[in-house]
């Protein structure tokens, strides 16, 4: 009560508060205070008129639910330019007669700062106020991000072939710490990281260089690790060892390591990356859409893996919109096991909220509301329809909201969309730049047919 007499930024008043900060935990007609970009307190609207009075902005949260903004622990944002180019197409040929020759002419650090920015509209707008990426000319996606003012984890990714921005051999050692001095400090809003693109494109050397600039910068190390059969065969046949074995022998493994998909993991393997506290992020929908299979979520969970949710690129998923993640997940799983408990709403939630702050090692920071904490928040608008009754909040979130139902997204105490419309980003503009980007993408990639 002490905060009363002092003057908040914003004051969110009212609605159904689910502050992730324990399993299930539910708050009705709540009072959130947000001074400097943090949480300044959480409590119940007993008298708000006394704290709207020193308000310089007031949110009336009513008939919405308030929770903290959705994590996305994985994506490719510049591949938003590649959206729907070349869907259901087996892989290879999506690959090599669309997608690389795509990237291999468009890309580029114009290109890829206008997607990026693309995606993070396209995020902010469903809810999403933390993304983690990795693609070509990283630098763009952090200059993107600053732009819309999105807090972001971005990862210079590193692959053992030329690369629309490294063309030519490099130093990789040299390229890596280069990228985290420009990043290190530059905004609170901003995480560098290194990303190896896989055990199957990257050598041992590649991937212990890199490893080691993390590990010593204290930076996330990010891989893509056993998303297809085809894969983990691979591995095993060029090194005699099953993915996370290989992993863990090339001392790449600890708190700060994120692998992405780990589908093929069997239980010895997930015992490797429990062991050493491995985190793991799950994406539902482009492992369905690539038929890539089925991650042991629910196993992992029950070991205590840290699990958060990603939506990937959109070339493989063709959205960024973690509502649809969440009920993915939920429903993958239930089909898949014949469990209808084997993800929970909440458990699917939690994922998207605090389990993805424990997965990029910021949940001191991000992921649930609670006082001391950036101010992230999201206000879902449950006044519709599809959303009436509302008997479970988790539940309706999960198996019948989308990301058009946001109404305000707040990043580090900042409004940056109320309403449907974007404050920080000239959406019309962008969206006719990257219609323009697409023209000539589609002139070259359907010139065949």
């Amino acid at each position: 009560m002490g905060t009363s007499g002092e003057n908040m930024d914003i004051l969110i008043v009212g609605g159904t508060l689910l502050p992730m900060t324990a399993p299930g935990k539910i708050i009705e007609n709540p009072l959130i205070g947000i001074r400097d970009g943090k949480i300044a307190f959480v409590q119940a609207n007993n008298n708000s008129q006394s704290y709207q009075e020193h308000a310089a902005t007031v949110l009336d949260a009513s008939g919405c639910i308030v929770m903290p903004g959705l994590i996305n622990c994985h994506t490719h944002l510049g591949m938003t330019l590649f959206r729907g180019l070349a869907d259901d197409l087996p892989l290879m040929s999506r690959l090599d007669d669309h997608i690389f020759p795509a990237e291999a002419r468009f890309i580029n650090a114009e290109t890829v700062y206008a997607g990026s920015l693309l995606g993070i509209a396209e995020m902010i707008l469903s809810g999403t106020t933390t993304f983690c990426d990795g693609y070509f000319f990283e630098d763009e996606v952090g200059k993107a991000a600053l732009h819309a003012g999105m807090r972001g984890v971005i990862a210079q990714g590193f692959i053992d072939f030329p690369t629309p921005d490294a063309p030519e051999n490099t130093d990789i050692k040299e390229t890596a710490e280069r990228f985290l001095k420009r990043w290190r400090g530059r905004s609170p809003l901003i995480v560098p990281s290194l990303f190896c693109h896989s055990l199957y494109t990257c050598s041992p050397e590649t991937l212990q260089t890199i490893h080691a600039v993390a590990r010593l910068a204290d930076v996330p190390f990010q891989i893509h690790l056993a998303e297809t059969s085809e894969e983990a065969a691979l591995i095993e046949k060029r090194y005699g060892k099953k993915p996370a074995e290989l992993l863990r022998d090339l001392g790449l493994l600890s708190p700060r390591t994120l692998v992405v998909h780990g589908i093929y993991l069997d239980d010895d393997a997930l015992k490797i990356l429990s062991d050493h506290q491995v985190k793991v992020v799950h994406d539902p929908e482009s492992n369905m859409k690539l038929a890539a299979g089925v991650a042991p979520v629910p196993k992992m969970l029950r070991m205590g893996i840290d699990v958060g949710l990603g939506t990937d690129g959109c070339a493989s998923n063709n959205d960024l919109d973690l509502f649809g993640e969440m009920s993915a997940a939920a429903r993958l799983h239930k089909v898949f096991s014949g469990d209808p408990t084997a993800i929970s709403a909440s458990q699917a939630v939690e994922m998207a909220t605090i389990g993805g702050a424990r997965v990029l090692g910021m949940e001191s920071k991000i992921g649930s509301i609670a006082p001391g904490k950036e101010a992230d928040i999201i206000l879902v608008d449950m006044n519709k329809p599809h959303l009436t009754p509302c008997y479970n909040p988790f539940s309706a979130l999960v198996y019948a909201a989308c990301g058009a139902d946001v109404a305000v997204s707040i990043i580090q105490g900042r409004i940056v969309m109320k309403d449907r419309q974007i404050s920080t980003i000239a959406l019309n503009a962008l969206l006719e730049e990257v219609r323009g980007i697409a023209q000539r993408i589609e002139v070259l990639a359907y010139a065949k047919h």
